[in-house]
């Protein structure tokens, strides 16, 4: 019994594991069968899912990363940039004007390791290069005035260290408004000032940069194409030197950058009449190359990146200029315009003595010319961007004014003949009492003026409604003097003859002016000297 009943366990066990051959066989054969009605397996769809997955997170990982990059850099270039001060800007500014006005200063500072590149010979820093760049609406179209350093214009009051302000300073030389205040970083808000007290422009964001922010942007793009027209030695770079020292600049075409460069845009002796003259047209045509070979590279943040940071480590700029973000934008508008409407021009001038001279009013008109948004031949270049007429605007502040009680005397500003005597006529329509006209001590107002003494602000402030962007000064006059500038000019279309109002655009620069622009993309070693 029990040895059968043992053997029965043994047999039935030996069935159970014949029939879970056969069950296993059974399922190996139903996965046969799904294999060839779907060759893809479940397992491998999910190794599939998986896969995209990680791509997905890699992908995404990748973006942060290069998110993440390019924030750092931005953060780099902000960390770079120096802001001056915008208390020193005057109160008084000319109106908005179309296009964009960047004022461009080139300093001499020994501060911040310049003096080793070749900085001023004491702790006052100098402008020894200003131009203002006007890019004009259209996005098509810029031109960059070089301002001569030795030419004599009217300072105005500019913001000191200490806190005061400095009186107006009439006839000074244009380069001194870089040294109120006597300071190792300049004084770029006073030269702002100046330059919009004297063009009658809106300068939308200033740049300064020192030595080393410049050679440094010349070795980030590999050096510029530059024309010498004679060896230059040391003797040349220093005439103080008493020899002429060994070659530092031989004869010809040549790829400069960092010192090289420097010195090659500095160089004032040894070419030419040794004026300054000539050393702004051969940094004209430095910045032309320069343009040039930053185009040829491509206006991308893989070429303006480096240069960029090398610009940042040496640049201060305005408050409203202050981001990498701002300074990148500003790059980026110039990428569509061609190199043949990039022009360089120098205000025209002449030799008063061992000083320059504005000649008007051929200064005049160019200024004139740029706030109309219009090229240097008289095109208009606005884009269809223009902004409200100057006689549009007069016509609505002139119902708004009542000058019943308020004496005025009226100068002329400028040379355009009967500007006083139109200027008196409105004072008469809106009831204030023109005490006599007649001719200002100076002639050069690029922007009308309205002086008023003390206690005479509110009178002042009504008289200024009659001319938009007049600016208001407090002088050592006890009534109001109100002195009509070439805007008022070319808003009331004024002729230089008689007075004989029209409504036609400003004129194209004289033929002997315009002639002496150079366009960027210009041979390197034409018009690189004077006399």
């Amino acid at each position: 019994m029990n040895m059968t009943g043992s053997h029965g366990a043994v047999t039935g066990g030996r069935d159970g594991r014949q029939g879970g051959s056969r069950r296993r066989d059974d399922r190996e054969s139903g996965r046969r069968a799904a294999r060839q009605r779907d060759p893809q397996p479940p397992a491998r769809g999910r190794k599939r899912k998986r896969r995209g997955r990680k791509a997905a997170v890699i992908t995404l990982s990748v973006a942060v990363l290069l998110v993440a990059g390019v924030g750092a850099v931005y953060l780099k270039l902000n960390g770079n940039i120096k802001t001056f001060d915008g208390k020193g800007l005057s109160k008084d500014r000319p109106m908005d004007t179309a296009g964009q006005n960047i004022l461009l200063i080139g300093s001499d500072s020994r501060a911040n390791g310049n003096d080793a590149l070749g900085g001023a010979a004491g702790d006052v820093a100098h402008s020894d290069t200003t131009i203002l760049l006007h890019v004009y609406s259209d996005g098509k179209h810029a031109v960059g005035v070089s301002i001569p350093r030795d030419s004599l214009v009217d300072i105005p009051p500019c913001l000191l260290p200490d806190g005061k302000w400095t009186a107006e300073q009439p006839s000074a030389m244009f380069n001194s408004a870089f040294t109120q205040g006597n300071s190792t970083v300049g004084n770029p808000a006073c030269t702002q000032n100046t330059v919009e007290k004297l063009t009658g422009l809106r300068v939308d964001h200033t740049m300064v940069v020192d030595f080393k922010g410049f050679a440094a942007m010349t070795s980030a793009v590999n050096g510029v194409e530059v024309c010498v027209p004679n060896n230059i030695y040391q003797g040349d770079m220093n005439p103080n030197l008493g020899h002429r020292g060994s070659l530092v600049l031989p004869k010809g075409e040549q790829n400069v950058s960092g010192q090289k460069a420097l010195d090659y845009v500095r160089l004032r002796h040894g070419i030419g009449d040794n004026s300054d003259i000539g050393r702004m047209k051969r940094q004209q045509a430095f910045l032309s190359q320069l343009i040039k070979k930053v185009k040829g590279q491509g206006l991308s943040p893989t070429t303006l990146l480096p240069l960029a940071d090398a610009a940042t480590k040496s640049m201060t700029v305005d408050p409203g200029l202050g981001s990498a973000e701002k300074l990148m934008s500003f790059a980026m508008s110039m990428k569509d315009i061609d190199l043949h409407n990039i022009q360089f021009i120098t205000a025209p001038w002449r030799y008063l003595g061992k000083r320059v001279a504005l000649v008007h009013p051929d200064v005049d008109t160019l200024w004139a010319t740029l706030r109309a948004d219009r090229t240097l031949d008289g095109k208009d270049a606005s884009g269809g961007k223009k902004k409200p007429s100057a006689s549009a605007s007069t016509a609505q502040a002139d119902a708004h004014v009542d000058g019943s009680g308020t004496a005025v005397a009226v100068y002329n500003g400028t040379f355009t003949t009967g500007l006083a005597g139109k200027a008196a006529e409105k004072l008469r329509g809106a009831d204030f009492t023109v005490t006599g006209t007649g001719d200002a001590h100076t002639r050069d107002h690029a922007v009308t003026e309205v002086q008023y003494g003390a206690g005479r602000l509110a009178a002042a402030q009504n008289l200024a409604k009659l001319f938009p962007g007049a600016q208001l000064r407090q002088t050592a006059t006890s009534g109001i003097n109100l002195v009509v500038g070439q805007d008022y000019a070319q808003q009331a279309g004024t002729s230089d003859t008689g007075g004989t109002p029209s409504s036609a655009p400003p004129s194209a620069l004289p033929a002997d002016d315009a002639k002496q622009a150079r366009s960027a993309d210009e041979n390197p070693c034409s018009n690189i000297s004077y006399g």
